[in-house]
């Protein structure tokens, strides 16, 4: 006979424990274990080798009809999405609170109800008239959405298997969702997979586009089991600062397209606006050359964007402690690379106070950026001035050599376009110039010091 023994989930990592500890065993965060529904164990004699239903295998080549993407009518996320919703596919989509998941979604909705496909948007965190209110301030209430406010997701599935699929079903959010055949709490680990599970079984059976909007932790990640992300064929990313206006949708994973592509929208009064050229957004305001401000050509998935990369350096009296401020790049990669500028350059920053800030709110983790950021800090040193329309990109070694970065023909020819004359970076850069592109005057280096001569001047 089976016999029940409890069980305690992670509501972080969805690790599972059979006693309850202070501390999860699996990702070492505290008090997260939380007891989940009795668990059932068989005897090891159970055999699941027959009573199921012969799976039919197929060929690779087999024919198929092929899928076709459908554009929500929003440049940007189809862009993010690599090229539009495929059918039959599940999107998870997370963010900060406030920073615009259910606008943006709402605003994709509108726009494939009104081009003549249905599409379904189910709140479990807003009532109706909530929802209502908000399209009619984005200017959306005349689009012919499928409302409905719920949280029973055996209400939910009732509800659409009595009516034609949509091409496109919202769920905001997976969080709130509910389902009577799971015991614990809208939110527990098990709630959030087991609503998910059924939720994307309907998309996958009706050939329908689902999107789940996903609460995030303190630390950004999705909220709920990791299994989710596992789960679902696109996890997206919508970042931005509060205080900037400008948002960007990043997909983290995708099985249809491209990993790391980009949308770029701005916050506006009637909702988030696209921008189809993030790079003039992101340098607005340089007029003049200023010391410690440089440009890298950032590289976000196959889209190039210039991003002005700031530094200020201020000096102490002695016995102060320095203090290492970043705002948009990697604290631990800015020590490395003053510690490079020190041993190998003979710079000094040890008595100084640095500030480095990625302008715009733009977050950057391409290697690629080193150079522009040594750059920008021996600008800001010696108080000279870089000039107004050169890039900056190159990937610094610990022993101050600059290594060759992916995509230099790319990120050269969007400096053209914008009108940039002028680029420093690897010395070994290929034939990836096209020289149809742009006339841009571009200068390799090999070390770490032949920058410090270029920005003085010396060389």
């Amino acid at each position: 006979m089976a016999k029940t023994k409890r069980r305690y989930i992670c509501q972080a990592c969805g690790g599972v424990s059979h006693r309850w500890q202070g501390q999860c065993p699996d990702c070492a965060e505290w008090n997260t274990l939380v007891e989940d529904a009795p668990a059932t164990v068989f005897s090891m004699k159970h055999d699941l080798s027959s009573g199921g239903r012969p799976v039919k295998f197929e060929a690779l080549d087999a024919p198929s009809e092929p899928l076709v993407r459908r554009a929500t009518g929003l440049a940007e996320f189809d862009r993010a999405l690599g090229g539009g919703l495929v059918p039959g596919s599940a999107i998870l989509m997370g963010g900060d609170p406030g920073i615009g998941k259910s606008t943006l979604l709402l605003q994709a909705a509108a726009t494939v109800a009104r081009s003549g496909a249905s599409a379904v948007y189910v709140s479990g965190e807003e009532a109706a008239g909530q929802v209502r209110m908000r399209a009619g301030r984005l200017g959306l209430a005349d689009a012919p959405i499928r409302l409905a406010a719920a949280t029973s997701v055996r209400d939910i599935l009732t509800t659409l298997g009595q009516m034609e699929p949509p091409a496109l079903l919202v769920i905001d959010s997976i969080q709130t969702m509910h389902s009577d055949t799971i015991e614990g709490a809208p939110g527990t680990v098990s709630q959030v997979r087991g609503c998910a599970f059924e939720l994307i079984r309907y998309a996958k059976e009706n050939g329908v586009a689902l999107v789940l909007v996903g609460h995030v932790t303190k630390d950004g990640t999705i909220a709920g089991p990791r299994v989710l992300e596992h789960m679902v064929d696109v996890v997206m990313s919508f970042e931005g600062e509060r205080s900037h206006q400008f948002r960007i949708l990043r997909a983290l994973k995708n099985r249809f397209g491209a990993v790391d592509e980009i949308g770029v929208f701005a916050m506006a009064g009637a909702g988030l606006e696209e921008v189809p050229n993030p790079s003039m957004l992101f340098l607005s305001g340089r007029e003049e050359p200023l010391a410690g401000s440089a440009v890298f050509p950032a590289l976000e998935g196959t889209r190039p964007v210039l991003v002005e990369v700031q530094a200020l350096i201020v000096r102490l009296q002695s016995g102060a402690t320095p203090r290492r401020a970043v705002v948009g790049w990697d604290s631990g990669r800015l020590a490395m690379l003053l510690a490079v500028l020190e041993s190998r350059c003979g710079l000094n920053f040890s008595s100084a106070e640095v500030y480095l800030n990625i302008a715009g709110g733009y977050r950057l983790s391409d290697p690629a950026a080193d150079l522009a950021v040594a750059a920008a800090l021996i600008s800001a040193l010696a108080d000279r001035p870089l000039p107004l329309r050169s890039v900056w990109f190159g990937e610094v070694s610990l022993s101050g050599e600059i290594r060759p970065v992916a995509h230099a023909g790319l990120r050269l020819r969007e400096a053209g376009k914008l009108g940039f004359d002028s680029g420093c970076g690897p010395s070994e850069i290929g034939t990836e110039i096209d020289p149809r592109s742009p006339a841009l005057n571009y200068r390799g280096i090999k070390h770490l010091p032949n920058l410090v001569d270029r920005v003085m001047g010396t060389e």
